[in-house]
């Protein structure tokens, strides 16, 4: 059996009376998409803000690759491999997608963001800059200004300059939120590219990215997981169907 990559063990946090994560356990395994559905309030971005260091849980232990990181801030938590795509440092407008992709690959090589001509000019920078616009799907427009790329591009940005940390796991919260649909589509098969290559937790509204990409899903409700499964699973649970997914309703 798979050992986890992440694995998250009874998570508690109340916010005065409301739980935000209520008894949460999940696990994500190396290579897999694991996808986190669940209604507006449900708690999703709380949980990925504890994963990340942002809040810290009132309960509850979150292991990365076997230690407990429940004491490491946001930044050692990114030095240990795990990233989340709109937290990485912001996209220059007035540079190319290439050029800050080249920052990101500087910075993870423990070097400042500030030496912008170098990263321009750095071939070493330069090459695998181009690797991850490739995989997010955004080669063909590397030498475009950020200011002239599409919302949908400057996602494939933010996952492009994520991707430069080389993370092990990689949070990705609603990609798909405003995208059109040839901008849906270019996501999906973006993230169905790096399958394999690295873990993702993905946080989705959208049920056609999440079924086409997930390994398994795990549905969120009021803070606790109320069912964890395989897609075909999560589409035939009841519960989740009534809770969720809509039917039932009247």
């Amino acid at each position: 059996m798979v050992e986890p990559l992440l694995r998250v063990q009874r998570l508690f946090k109340r916010f005065g009376g409301v739980s935000a994560t209520d008894d949460l356990s999940l696990d994500v395994v190396p290579g897999e998409i694991h996808a986190l559905i669940g209604p507006n309030g449900a708690g999703k971005t709380t949980f990925i803000g504890q994963l990340m260091g942002e809040i810290r849980p009132d309960s509850g232990a979150i292991r990365f690759d076997g230690a407990d990181i429940g004491a490491l801030s946001t930044p050692k938590r990114v030095r240990a491999g795990i990233a989340r795509t709109f937290q990485i440092t912001q996209l220059l407008a007035d540079q190319t997608a290439l050029d800050n992709v080249a920052l990101a690959v500087q910075a993870g090589q423990g070097h400042s963001f500030r030496f912008l001509k170098s990263a321009a000019s750095d071939a070493s920078l330069r090459a695998p800059a181009r690797e991850y616009l490739d995989a997010a799907g955004l080669g063909e427009r590397a030498d475009v200004l950020v200011s002239q790329l599409s919302h949908g591009e400057h996602k494939q940005l933010e996952l492009a300059v994520a991707l430069a940390t080389k993370p092990r796991l990689l949070l990705l919260d609603e990609p798909m939120a405003g995208l059109g649909a040839s901008e849906s589509r270019a996501m999906v098969a973006a993230l169905k590219r790096m399958k394999g290559g690295v873990s993702i937790l993905l946080v989705e509204h959208d049920m056609d990215a999440v079924f086409a990409l997930a390994d398994r899903i795990s549905v969120l409700v009021y803070g606790r997981i109320i069912a964890s499964g395989a897609p075909a699973d999560i589409q035939a649970d009841a519960q989740v169907r009534a809770a969720y997914l809509g039917e039932g309703e009247s």
